[in-house]
């Protein structure tokens, strides 16, 4: 698969797209039942944080006093809006955290309004403005939960990350390579089946809560509060718009840095991951809705005017398109 960038019909980019679905009922070495593109491995980056969620549950005990709007937030790339930051400075306050523990590193949120709001008030962006602050966040409470070192929580050899990668080995079928995410904390190196096997597993666990009790409502809190897990005009919100009926019933998605995106379709029983290989977002965002179609048709309800299909100058006027094309250009 293809995403061509045109403008006056004339290719001015071409972005290879790989795709891979994995049947739910397949395990962690489920082949793929479907495919497109060569099989390439990835960082998984942000679309692994429903994975990175369950092994802080894990280390909490006992997750029931969290609600649904605090598992989201913890699984989220937020853009920093002021629900959001409510929302971390909640898990923070639930769990004795000091905000000031947060290790993501200062950045600007990406929500621009809320970023203009900012600057005009003469405030720095802070560690909570960060996009996985919440995942932080979560990752603190575990440690304070269990005792463990709360100053190097982000390194691979802490027992919490060493949590998470021994769980990426069991659900994926493979051992991740480990490096370093923008966040600071490890980013897993996987094949686009290894992920897909992984959110196979959190489809049928939406699905059927006795697969994994809190797997189930990770994915299905995520799934009811797409604005929690992302924000305004972005992807994953937009996405989840789109979805044909409940969105816990059939869908959930989750966006990773540099062109990759990975969804569970409880209703089909589906895991997949997307990614562009070149990273290019805006051709992720027209990949992600072709792939679906082909994988699962019907999820979404069609959009006539998705945004990121039509190119627009600075002045808001349509001066090119992104088209989905096979390989061989059909």
């Amino acid at each position: 698969m293809l995403v061509l960038q045109l403008r006056a019909g004339l290719c001015e980019t071409r972005h290879q797209v790989s795709a891979v679905a994995v049947s739910a009922t397949g395990g962690p070495t489920a082949d793929p039942c479907w495919r497109t593109g060569p099989e390439v491995g990835s960082t998984w980056r942000s679309a692994a944080k429903p994975l990175q969620l369950r092994a802080c549950l894990d280390a909490l005990g006992d997750p029931s006093s969290l609600g649904d709007v605090d598992l989201a937030i913890a699984a989220s790339s937020h853009s920093g809006q002021d629900g959001h930051l409510a929302a971390v400075r909640h898990l923070l306050d639930r769990f004795g955290v000091d905000e000031a523990e947060l290790r993501c590193g200062a950045e600007p949120p990406v929500h621009r309004p809320t970023l203009a709001a900012l600057l005009a008030a003469g405030e720095p962006p802070r560690p909570i403005h960060n996009d996985c602050s919440g995942k932080h966040a979560m990752m603190l409470a575990a440690c304070h939960a269990r005792g463990w070192p709360v100053d190097d929580y982000r390194d691979p050899d802490h027992p919490l990350q060493r949590g998470v990668i021994d769980l990426a080995h069991q659900w994926c079928g493979q051992v991740p390579g480990v490096a370093t995410d923008g966040c600071g904390v490890p980013t897993l190196w996987l094949s686009l089946t290894g992920m897909a096997r992984a959110w196979a597993r959190i489809a049928a666990a939406m699905a059927d809560a006795a697969v994994d009790p809190t797997l189930h409502r990770i994915g299905r809190a995520m799934a009811a509060h797409p604005w929690w897990t992302s924000g305004d005009d972005r992807l994953d919100l937009a996405l989840a718009r789109r979805v044909v009926g409940p969105p816990p019933d059939h869908y959930v998605g989750k966006i990773g840095a540099r062109g990759l995106f990975c969804v569970a379709l409880p209703s089909r029983g589906l895991g997949v991951a997307i990614k562009v290989a070149d990273g290019d977002e805006d051709a992720l965002a027209v990949a992600v809705p072709a792939v679906l179609e082909a994988v699962a048709p019907g999820t979404l309800a069609p959009a006539p005017r998705w945004p990121w299909a039509t190119i627009r100058d600075v002045i808001g006027r349509p001066v090119g398109q992104r088209l989905v094309r096979d390989d061989n250009g059909a």
